[in-house]
C-alpha cells in the first residue's frame, strides 16, 4: 500500500468519535470496525464529486470494492477523536482510494488502508475495463 507524494486533486475529511459499541473486549476500536470508518469517509468523497451509490445506480452502473488493503498502525479507543481522511488517487479504469485516520488531536497516525473499486454495467452484469463517462464527467476530467 504506497502513500501518494502530493496530495489528491479529489479529497475529504470526516471527523468522529470513537463509540462505546465500537469497541472490542479489549476496549479499543475492533479491527472490523475500521471497514465502517473506510465506508463512512468515502461516502463523503463521493457526495463531494456528486457520484455516491444513489447516482452510481442511476447512471447505469455498480461499483463493487474488489480489493482492500488494511495497515492497523495504533489503537483507537473510546471517547477518542479521528480524522478520517479519503483520497482518490485513480480513476481512468477503477476507483483506487487510500484512507487515512488520524488522531485528531495529535495528529497520530492509527489505521492507512486502501480500496479498489470498478465499474460493472448494472444491465449486463459486465465489468468494464475503463471507468465510464459519466465518472469521468463527474470529476471534469472528460477528454475533449
Amino acid at each position: 500500500m504506497r502513500r501518494q507524494s502530493s496530495p489528491s486533486r479529489w479529497w475529504a475529511e470526516v471527523e468522529m468519535t470513537v463509540q462505546f459499541y465500537d469497541l472490542d473486549p479489549m476496549e479499543i476500536v475492533w479491527h472490523g470496525n475500521y471497514v465502517g470508518y473506510l465506508e463512512v469517509v468515502r461516502g463523503a468523497l463521493l457526495d463531494k464529486i456528486d457520484y455516491n451509490y444513489p447516482q452510481m445506480r442511476d447512471s447505469g452502473y455498480a461499483w463493487p470494492v474488489i480489493d482492500m488493503q488494511l495497515r492497523y498502525i495504533g489503537a483507537a479507543r473510546f471517547g477518542q477523536r479521528l480524522t478520517l481522511r479519503a483520497d482518490l488517487v485513480e480513476y481512468e479504469h477503477r476507483l483506487k482510494i487510500d484512507y487515512l485516520i488520524t488522531d485528531t488531536v495529535t495528529g497520530k497516525r492509527l489505521h492507512r488502508a486502501s480500496t479498489t473499486q470498478v465499474a460493472l454495467d448494472i444491465g449486463s452484469g459486465e465489468m468494464c475495463f475503463a471507468s465510464p463517462a459519466v465518472l469521468l464527467d463527474k470529476l471534469g476530467v472528460l477528454p475533449s
